[in-house]
């Protein structure tokens, strides 16, 4: 097990993130499936979360996300 630490702490927080459409609907396909890829690492990278898995499903996404305290 990886811990992270700072200056007085080891952390190690992991989120598993589930996003779905109103009423599950099967919209993530396709050019969509990419841009939704994109915007997510995207948004990752600014707020420094690293994205340990992830997978995009016609009518939900899933993510498991380490974060700093």
């Amino acid at each position: 097990m990886d811990m992270n630490s700072l200056s007085h702490t080891k952390w190690e927080c992991k989120y598993h993130i589930v996003f779905a459409p109103k009423f599950r609907r099967k919209v993530a396909y396709g050019q969509l499936r990419q841009d939704i890829a994109n915007i997510l690492s995207m948004l990752c990278k600014r707020k420094h979360v690293e994205i340990i898995e992830a997978e995009i499903c016609p009518d939900h996404v899933h993510m498991l996300v380490r974060i700093p305290p």
